[in-house]
Formats: C-alpha cells, structure tokens, sequence
C-alpha cells in the first residue's frame, strides 16, 4: 500500500498508463478529493465505481483531462490551464528519452533542441522513460518513474523530486 494519498494516485495512474502501453502522448489528470466528488457529483461517482466501501475508496480520485493538443510543447500547454476549486491537485505521464549521468560529458557542444534530441535518440545508453508525476495545491509532490526495459509494478521508482522541473510547471497552473 502507498504511503500517502498522492502517492496512491501517482501509482494508480502509473498502473493505468502501463495497461495503454508505451509510445503514448503525454496525459494529463485532475486530482479530486473523493469524498468530495461522491457528494457533490454521485452520478460520475458510481460510473467511476466509487460508490463502495470507504475503506476500499481512495482518498484522490484522478480523472483524466481531454488530449493534449498534439504538437504543442507541454511547458506551452500548462501554461494554459487553469483549475477550478474543487481540484485538489493534477498529474501528467509523460514519455522520454533520457541518459545516465556518465552521458553528460559527451553531449556535444552547441546543439540546438531539435539536434540534441536526435543525438539523445541515437545514443547506445539512452533509455525510455515514462513518468508520472503530481502535484497539490498545498505543494505535495510525488513522481513514479518506470523505465521500459524494467517495465514491471515492482520496479516503479517514487519520490517526491524526481522530476522537479514537470512538477514545478504542474504547480504553476495554480497560482492565480
């Protein structure tokens, strides 16, 4: 069992992404109180099969947000995005590409992003990514990173600043 409620819900929307497989858009959620939606929402909440037991209910209810406009960079789209009340918080899973440390010397100087991106896809040690990462509107933070050649529940990796520049552009669609 998670350890938080923000957690749990990085977990549960991991879990989901993993069952749509890999090579998808990046997915952005709303966060919502549980409670909360039952009692202001209780059509949506039994659709959503929250309509049982409390003990078997998640404290954080993600509810997938539309698509992504596809060719718009994400820092771009977030910036867009305003939230209303009753979400406590938001998540997005988002694929990558990334290399280890040991990687960084050998970046070659002077490479525009597009250049960069296409050295990151041809080197031998890169790896693909998915993460899943969210935000409160108190601040919490939790990230779940899962790497597709250990592509298994069990080998999902959490933390609450494991990717700090997405969580830092998820909490900047709060401020008002």
């Amino acid at each position: 069992m998670a350890a938080s409620p923000l957690t749990r819900a990085v977990l549960e929307i991991d879990e989901y992404a993993s069952g749509l497989g890999w090579d998808q858009p990046a997915r952005l959620f709303a966060l919502v109180d549980t409670t909360r939606l039952r009692a202001d929402e209780p059509e949506l909440a039994v659709q959503l099969g929250l309509d049982g037991d409390d003990s078997a209910v998640a404290p954080l209810t993600p509810v997938e947000q539309d698509e992504i406009p596809s060719g718009t960079p994400l820092d771009e789209f977030l910036g867009t995005i305003a939230w209303p009340g009753a979400v406590a918080g938001c998540a997005m899973t988002v694929e990558r590409l990334m290399l280890p440390p040991s990687a960084e010397a050998s970046v070659p100087d002077g490479l525009d992003e597009a250049a960069l991106a296409q050295w990151v896809s041809a080197h031998p040690e890169r790896q693909e990514v998915r993460m899943t990462v969210a935000v409160l509107r108190d601040g919490a933070r939790e990230s779940a990173l899962r790497l597709r050649e250990k592509d298994s529940p069990n080998e999902v990796l959490t933390g609450s600043g494991l990717v700090p520049g997405l969580a830092d552009a998820l909490a900047a669609t709060f401020e008002a």
